[in-house]
């Protein structure tokens, strides 16, 4: 792994970070492969690109601001393929509803160097349950 790489990763996860409080559908595109494969909190369970007119869709069923935070980020880079792992946290308020709510849920990013640059070919998010035979969200857990 070059110091480059990492440094180059980490600025890729930075800019989704400012793409998706800015609500930039476009920019969150332009970062990933056209092979996407992305597993994320929202249904179906996996999405094959990235759906510029869905995200925007989903941009707009929030009021106010979109918060989105990633902790504790590692990155591992081997040749032309990487992956990174964090905490994040997703906070906003969805339409019609009285106020914000936060998650935080675990992401697992694969990257792939295409024509010299790192760009995003995999996402994996996901939320732990609760095995209480209740099976619900655990929603409330903070780093």
């Amino acid at each position: 792994m070059t110091e480059q790489d990492d440094k180059r990763i980490r600025a890729l996860i930075s800019e989704r970070v400012t793409a998706i409080t800015e609500r930039d559908a476009d920019a969150l595109a332009r970062q990933c492969v056209p092979d996407l494969l992305a597993f994320t909190l929202a249904p179906p369970l996996a999405h094959h690109g990235e759906d510029v007119e869905a995200r925007k869709a989903w941009f707009a069923s929030f009021d106010g601001p979109i918060e989105y935070e990633v902790r504790d980020l590692e990155v591992t880079v081997g040749g032309d393929v990487a992956y990174s792992h964090s905490l994040t946290r997703l906070s906003t308020t969805p339409k019609g509803m009285p106020q914000p709510f936060e998650l935080w849920f675990r992401s697992t990013t694969g990257f792939r160097k295409v024509d010299g640059e790192w760009r995003i070919a995999h996402v994996h998010d996901s939320t732990p349950f609760y095995m209480d035979g209740t099976m619900s969200a655990a929603l409330d857990l903070k780093p």
